[in-house]
């Protein structure tokens, strides 16, 4: 069974919850290399976007859910609901980022 459909809302437009399956999450952990503090301090005296962060950070974010999805289909989820991500810096340049929310299977 593939996971496709997924809601920061508790319930999915067009699907019945049929079950709850319980808490899902994916957990990583990353840091920032010294290349790219490097490379982020120049776009810095720039201004505007720093992309080297916003890369890291989207690609973490993703990490994160797409560990939280293959946990859900673990479980036997379709689907889950009530998604959402906290961060914590864990110490100085290591962030860990976690995605969570609950498994459910929908029809």
């Amino acid at each position: 069974m593939e996971l496709s459909k997924t809601s920061t809302t508790f319930d999915i437009s067009g699907y019945k919850i049929i079950r709850t399956l319980g808490v899902v999450r994916g957990v990583t952990v990353r840091s920032r290399s010294l290349f790219g503090n490097i490379g982020a301090g120049f776009q810095t005296l720039l201004g505007g976007n720093i992309t080297i962060y916003e890369e890291l950070c989207e690609k973490t974010r993703k990490e994160a859910f797409d560990i939280m999805i293959r946990h859900a289909e673990q479980l036997g989820g379709n689907a889950v609901v009530g998604v959402r991500y906290e961060s914590t810096e864990v110490m100085q340049g290591v962030t860990e980022v976690i995605c969570y929310g609950t498994a459910a299977l929908v029809e």
